[in-house]
């Protein structure tokens, strides 16, 4: 059976942004982002008007790209955790279950210990909630539901409509 496309339901999402809300608190973040590996934003929580969060996401997938090349090449699998160290501030980028990107802006205030410590547990936490949404995807997959509006759609109707 082929990976089912996932939907973000309302109560996932709000779960999902709790848990990021949480860890920019308890971590002293100054912006948390979670990422798609393809580079779509799925929410982000702090500062975020101070960025281009299109290019942020953009380019964190990216960079996680670019350095699964690097991991390959040496034999490993992947990097699942970058953290790149600026004068101001830092990032710390980590793979959470194999699914999205989560990203921590900081600085002096905190620790990369400090929000090592609470994205481990966040990680855990936002794969929870991604095994529920693949779960409920495969549940209507089997069903035959579609989740998407314009599933029913056929080329036809689209011919007719454009006529």
């Amino acid at each position: 059976m082929s990976t089912p496309q996932m939907v973000m339901y309302d109560e996932e999402f709000q779960e999902i942004n709790e848990v990021i809300q949480r860890l920019l608190k308890e971590a002293n973040a100054k912006v948390v982002f979670l990422v798609d590996k393809n580079g779509q934003l799925i929410s982000g929580v702090g500062e975020t008007e101070r960025f281009d969060t299109t290019s942020l996401a953009s380019l964190t997938a990216g960079n996680i790209a670019a350095t699964g090349g690097l991991a390959k090449l040496i034999g490993e699998k992947e990097f699942s955790i970058l953290f790149h160290e600026g004068e101001k501030d830092n990032l710390h980028i980590s793979i959470v279950g194999g699914r999205v990107i989560l990203v921590v802006l900081f600085d002096k205030h905190s620790s990369l210990g400090l929000v090592r410590l609470r994205v481990k547990k966040s990680s855990e936490e936002l794969s929870a909630i991604f095994d529920k949404l693949l779960k409920k995807a495969e549940d209507r997959e089997k069903r035959g539901v579609s989740d998407f509006p314009f599933a029913e759609i056929t080329d036809d109707d689209i011919d007719n409509l454009f006529s």
